[in-house]
């Protein structure tokens, strides 16, 4: 065990708030692909770049190519959680963390049992009718032809955030409460590099704010601890974890999952602005 994970131990182990913010590196250690690695869908050769592709504009325009590459590149049916999760998992149960605040839209925070999961961007498990609000499980996107359609005639849309597309206000503002109340923030698997997600770091007023990252991450975040490393295998377990066997829920099944019932218009607010009124005063300003 290296200093800085040791470092990291102690004050999980002494911590009572501890806020875990994660983007899709935590997730490629399940097999789905990141965006910006080496190995990522923006190194990828598509008809349109990714974020095109995944953009509002592009939904609306093309929404058959954009079905057609959401299924085959955003939709990950039988992924599994990996050590971070179930490291998360744990944390919740030994009442250490407080909370999970994800970019990632795979579900796979809930699926290790983490129960307090704040989703910036969605999840991929919730699919609404645009026309009537009918809520469909991703297997029904994954396996239908071309667009999906509702029993009402609708055009189904995944409850993802796609670009040009505001995050949900309500969550937002959740994790802001999160971060400025945590004692520690670990940040993991991301670039940092997409807003207004990527602002909410600043919030963070306490003095143990923990970057884990594969490759060196300099946002001029000021981290008091920095861990060059996978997260799964960084991220240590709660003291009382003494290695029992973990029962993992099938996330597709689990009805908490499909809790927020959207307007059956985009209720997203495209364009909407990524500034958080209303909070005190951020790190570092």
């Amino acid at each position: 065990m290296t200093d800085a994970v040791r470092t990291l131990k102690e004050w999980t182990d002494a911590a009572r708030k501890i806020v875990f913010f994660g983007g899709a590196g935590v997730s490629t250690e399940s097999g789905i692909p990141d965006f910006r690695s080496v190995d990522g869908l923006y190194h990828q050769q598509f008809a349109y770049p990714p974020e095109t592709m995944l953009s509002h504009s592009f939904y609306e325009a093309h929404p058959a190519e954009f079905f057609d590459f959401y299924r085959t590149k955003m939709i990950a049916l039988n992924a599994k959680p990996n050590r971070c999760h179930t490291k998360l998992a744990e944390l919740e149960r030994a009442g250490k963390l407080d909370a999970v605040v994800t970019q990632n839209i795979d579900g796979l925070h809930q699926a290790a049992g983490s129960k307090n999961v704040l989703e910036l961007h969605g999840s991929t498990l919730r699919n609404y009718c645009e026309k009537c609000g009918k809520f469909y499980d991703v297997s029904y996107i994954k396996h239908s032809q071309g667009v999906p359609r509702c029993t009402c005639g609708g055009r189904i849309k995944p409850d993802v955030v796609l670009y040009e597309e505001g995050l949900d206000e309500k969550t937002l503002y959740r994790a802001v409460e999160y971060i400025q109340e945590a004692d520690v923030l670990i940040i993991a698997g991301t670039s940092l590099a997409v807003y207004p997600a990527a602002g909410l770091v600043r919030y963070y007023r306490g003095h143990k704010l923990v970057v884990i990252n594969k490759t060196p991450l300099d946002r001029g975040l000021g981290a008091d601890l920095v861990i060059t490393g996978a997260v799964g295998e960084t991220l240590p377990w709660p003291a009382s974890w003494r290695g029992r066997a973990l029962r993992m829920p099938d996330h597709r099944l689990d009805s908490s999952i499909a809790t927020r019932q959207p307007n059956p218009s985009n209720d997203r607010n495209p364009g909407s602005s990524s500034q958080l009124p209303g909070f005190p005063r951020k790190r570092g300003t």
